[in-house]
């Protein structure tokens, strides 16, 4: 996280107040370490300190899985109810920390911006070091975006997110039977008038409402993406030859978020498809796909 402080070393961006860039950056160096670590920390209980170790959780997983399954019981088994509420919790966490980093990166990437455009007095190295700064923000906020969708998913259908650790290739063992009964029954349901056990049953509800979320979440995103750069562009349009610099943000800016409007879409459309036959969905899922 060194590389979004360094355009803040000398203490002052050029007509921005060094102050403000500098605490923005100090607080994203310590949220970046926190969204991996942190939400281990407040997801567990006490009891749950294990679950912090991703080979245990796997483990107790597909151990849980196979309880859970032959219950036949639409109610989580007590172990399973266990580990779902713990993962839960961890995505709150991790989607609440990553929310906290994403808008402290954008308030750092407005100054950023603010002292590109402003910068007419400062020298090629000052200009390159707070464009760089600006790519490396950008990026990061991004990626911790992407990180708050993805824990709100997981947090609206935790099973479902959980599901995603089950070794499904697994060939030996009371796992590699259960397996084989969910696949068979997945293809089972398949038929018209073919009714689940209750188990798949919730199974398939909560993947579809997994997937929902999801769609949902990326619409909203694709539609917000879509207005600002309609914003960027008309004032692109409305810039004179005279603001080469100004222009030259808004157009890259205007393309970028364009360009993300149009992948946010399709993330949407696939996830829709997948919940709208949730049931074809595990079954790639539980068959390697």
């Amino acid at each position: 996280m060194s590389s979004p402080a360094d355009p803040v070393r000398s203490g002052r961006f050029a007509g921005v107040p060094g102050r403000a860039p500098a605490l923005l950056a100090a607080l994203a160096a310590v949220l970046v370490p926190a969204v991996l670590v942190v939400p281990h920390m407040l997801a567990a209980d006490g009891s749950q300190d294990g679950f912090a170790d991703q080979r245990n959780l796997i483990d107790t997983v597909g151990e849980e899985f196979v309880r859970y399954w032959n219950s036949d019981d639409r109610m989580f088994s007590p172990g399973m109810e266990r580990v779902v509420d713990y993962w839960f919790r961890f995505h709150v966490a991790k989607a609440a920390i990553a929310a906290a980093l994403s808008i402290v990166l954008v308030m750092l990437g407005v100054l950023l911006r603010k002292s590109f455009l402003r910068g007419s007095g400062a020298g090629p190295a000052r200009r390159a070091a707070v464009a760089a700064g600006g790519v490396v923000v950008t990026v990061l906020a991004l990626i911790s975006s992407v990180i708050v969708v993805a824990n709100i998913q997981g947090a609206v259908a935790p099973f479902t997110s959980l599901m995603s650790m089950l070794p499904v290739g697994t060939h030996h063992g009371r796992l590699a039977g259960t397996l084989d009964q969910v696949r068979q029954r997945l293809a089972d349901s398949s038929d018209p008038g073919a009714s689940p056990p209750p188990v798949l049953d919730m199974m398939i509800g909560d993947n579809s409402r997994y997937h929902v979320a999801l769609a949902v979440m990326a619409a909203i995103v694709a539609v917000a993406l879509v207005a600002l750069s309609s914003v960027l562009w008309r004032r692109f349009l409305r810039t004179g030859p005279a603001g080469r610099r100004t222009r030259l943000a808004l157009g890259a800016s205007g393309v970028l978020t364009a360009s993300l409007s149009l992948v946010v879409a399709v993330v949407a459309v696939a996830n829709l498809s997948t919940a709208s036959d949730s049931a074809r969905g595990l079954s790639v899922f539980f068959n390697g796909g």
